[in-house]
């Protein structure tokens, strides 16, 4: 096949997302959010005119122009690059002071680059390599650390090559470390957060309006309303005005006696009033507070500067909240009031969220907690005088457990790891001191695992024409040290283990969700250091297909006939049997190997989703869906290369209910527009595929309590998903989907994409 035009995105896609921004810069009513849109509007308009001038290519790995592959970019939603250096920012202060007067460079920054290649720089480079004392935030942080590594071992040709990668950019890119201890942990424990990142959000904690409002009314407010209430009550010569069952007001009148001291009471409370209307505003105009307080200031001492009708009102809004909160000074009322009084007394979120973030003082910034408990207990009077003795609630003990450093199991049951996005955030921390291990060298071994774990924070750019993510090898002072790692036996045994244990969690935390791209990618990594070569597949985005595969797909696929013969999962999908040999003839496109007949039957198995209309986008989507039916997603693969059958049957009934109870609870789920209700059912279907590959590892006593427990759960959703559940009875009983998915007694194959209305969906867009 002849090579290919080669395709870039739209600025559609951005568009839209500026206007979003701009809508929540513009009209959110907190502050927080407004500052973070208005970050987001100009990363989309440096984006569209990034694209509108040429200087972008999105699509492309490469996509700044001038910019080698490795430089680590500044990313928007949907791996739209801004055109920004991640790595470019002013010198600090601390920088500054090290850059010599009349040094050579055009920037401080070059001139600061340079001044580490002289004796002093290179001296301190090698100090900070020694004692492990800097911190790498991006990864180019780390590139003059590896030229002072190879200088002090006289690799100079090395170094020399190095550093005329790096020239172009030293006026421009930081390729120093932050000089300071490293917090990263060390060991089988992770962190999701270090602690400053988890002190700043509990310090944005605030109270919200609406309780604002009520701690406002039962601390300032009632007090005053009730004291109010009592010095209109003070006038009136009998018996306190009372609604009767019609609504009409008994009683005696108001402005008929005035107590010696009502002048002088008076006085006060409205100095007290002004005083807390400065600062809380003043109550709602038509309320009993607002009209008792308005006649209050017309009567200084007795009832001529007031009407009757004034009087009158006066009088029925002493009825109205005696009636509903009893006299002053009864039981009623001060029952009311002292349980309002412990409401208000009690510590706000914030409040409590504050003490915890001082409490986080404590440790340093880019570490992490090492227990909870050191920042648990009751809040003491030292804190806090007026919450000495409140509990920290479980809800924000929980927000500082992402800074708690522990096993990835331990994390996953405290909910701090909620899914494998979240995994996949972490792992990396295991991996890169897994991959350094390699290195015998300790201190190029600290800044290797460093630099993979910074590198791991990348992230990833919108890519078209089969191209590939930019691999940790390619950073030119990551290439460099290649020659200095060597295969150890023993890191390769302890890479295959964490590659088996991940997997195992992944599967068993998170059963009903396919593997996301970046713990994909992690566990790609950690099989190339275990010396396994999986063929592991990316999930691909629908709008970005580009209609064919490479191989790695097609040979998933092959594990997944051979792995699933036989089994539920092989009936219900139809898998084909086996795959044959490949041809000797390769097709190409853009360069890449791809396996043109998997793309080919992944089109023709498609055409059942097919129901009449769609566009391009969801036509891509119901290939893509065969292609991880075909693959299933990785799971074949990997149960069957790490040898977890056995495991696999000894969890499977669970998995495969979890699954199931997840997509029955997402179908019950209310659905706000027609594009949320397809993004839902495309989730369910996925869960429904990942709960009949565990399924199919149950023996028939176990799949059938299982498909009893689905038919009970999803009762409640009445007879639209019906078919769903009797079509997977009917394969588990030996019928077969005809080519339009469903079976002769009226089942259908669940499926997430179609190309037109899809059978499941109660609104059509």
């Amino acid at each position: 096949m002849s090579e290919e035009a080669r395709a870039t995105a739209s600025a559609g896609y951005a568009i839209g997302r500026l206007e979003q921004a701009l809508e929540r810069a513009l009209t959110s009513d907190d502050l927080a959010v407004r500052r973070r849109a208005a970050a987001r509007v100009d990363a989309w308009r440096n984006v569209l005119d990034g694209m509108a001038s040429g200087r972008l290519t999105v699509g492309s790995r490469t996509p700044v122009a001038n910019t080698p592959a490795w430089v680590t970019l500044e990313v928007a939603h949907g791996g739209f690059a801004t055109g920004r250096y991640l790595a470019e920012a002013p010198l600090r202060e601390d920088e500054l002071a090290r850059v010599p007067e009349n040094a050579p460079g055009e920037t401080d920054r070059e001139r600061l680059n340079l001044w580490f290649f002289g004796d002093e720089g290179l001296a301190e480079l090698g100090r900070a390599l020694r004692s492990g004392n800097y911190r790498i935030d991006v990864p180019e942080e780390s590139a003059l650390l590896v030229v002072a590594w190879l200088l002090e071992r006289e690799q100079y040709a090395a170094a020399l090559d190095l550093t005329s990668e790096l020239r172009p950019l030293m006026h421009r890119l930081r390729f120093t470390p932050t000089f300071s201890p490293s917090s990263t942990p060390s060991g089988a424990v992770v962190r999701l957060q270090p602690v400053a990142e988890v002190r700043s959000t509990l310090r944005q904690a605030t109270v919200r309006p609406p309780i604002a409002a009520m701690l406002e009314t039962l601390r300032v407010w009632n007090p005053l309303y009730d004291r109010l209430v009592a010095l209109w009550c003070d006038t009136v010569d009998d018996e306190l005005p009372e609604l009767t069952a019609d609504g009409a007001v008994v009683g005696g009148w108001p402005c008929r006696v005035w107590p010696d001291d009502w002048v002088e009471r008076r006085s006060q409370w409205l100095d007290e009033f002004h005083a807390a209307a400065e600062v809380h505003g003043r109550r709602p105009p038509k309320s009993n507070f607002a009209r008792l307080q308005a006649a209050l200031e017309r009567c200084p001492s007795d009832s001529s500067a007031l009407s009757g009708r004034e009087v009158g009102w006066i009088r029925r809004a002493l009825a109205n909240t005696i009636q509903a909160h009893g006299a002053p000074g009864s039981e009623a009322r001060a029952a009311l009031r002292a349980t309002q009084n412990a409401v208000a007394a009690r510590p706000t979120y914030a409040t409590l969220a504050h003490v915890l973030s001082c409490r986080l003082d404590r440790f340093p910034d880019d570490g992490g907690l090492p227990t909870l408990d050191a920042i648990d207990g009751e809040v003491t009077t030292d804190e806090v005088p007026a919450a000495a003795g409140a509990v920290i609630p479980a809800h924000l003990l929980a927000k500082a457990a992402r800074a708690l450093e522990a096993p990835i199991g331990e994390l996953v049951d405290r909910g701090v790891i909620s899914s494998g996005e979240v995994l996949a955030q972490v792992l990396p921390q295991i991996t890169s001191q897994l991959l350094a291990a390699n290195i015998e060298d300790p201190s190029l071994a600290a800044a290797y695992a460093q630099t993979y774990a910074a590198f791991r924070r990348r992230r990833s750019l919108l890519l078209l024409n089969l191209e590939h993510q930019v691999r940790f090898d390619e950073l030119p002072w990551i290439a460099a040290v290649a020659p200095y790692r060597d295969r150890r036996v023993q890191a390769t045994r302890a890479a295959a283990q964490s590659l088996r244990e991940t997997t195992v969690l992944a599967l068993t935390a998170f059963p009903q969700t396919i593997l996301p791209n970046p713990l994909v990618r992690e566990l790609g990594a950690l099989a190339s250091q275990a010396d396994l070569k999986l063929p592991l597949v990316e999930e691909v985005a629908a709008d970005i297909f580009m209609g064919t595969f490479t191989e790695k797909w097609r040979a998933a696929a092959a594990v997944a006939s051979r792995v699933l013969s036989g089994t539920l999962y092989a009936q219900y999908y139809a898998l084909p049997a086996a795959w044959p040999a490949r041809e000797q003839r390769r097709y190409k496109r853009w360069g890449k190997a791809t396996a043109d007949d998997f793309a080919e039957m992944c089109a023709q198995r498609a055409l059942e989703a097919h129901s009449g209309g769609g566009g391009h986008v969801a036509k891509n989507g119901t290939v893509l869906e065969q292609s991880q039916i075909l693959t299933t997603h990785n799971l074949a693969v990997l149960i069957d290369a790490l040898q977890l059958t056995d495991r696999l049957r000894e969890v499977a009934p669970d998995l495969s209910d979890r699954a199931f109870t997840w997509a029955v609870q997402r179908q019950t789920q209310p659905r706000a527009t027609w594009i949320t209700e397809l993004q839902g059912i495309k989730n369910t279907a996925y869960a429904w595929r990942q709960a009949i590959f565990y399924l199919s590892f149950c023996d028939q006593s176990a799949q059938s309590d299982v498909l009893t427990r689905l038919g009970e759960r999803s009762a409640v959703l009445g007879p639209r998903f019906a078919p769903a559940v009797a079509g997977l009875r009917h394969v588990a009983a030996g019928d077969r989907f005809n080519a339009e998915g469903r079976t002769a007694r009226g089942g259908r194959r669940l499926l997430g994409w179609s190309a037109g209305p899809h059978w499941l969906a109660r609104s059509v867009p």
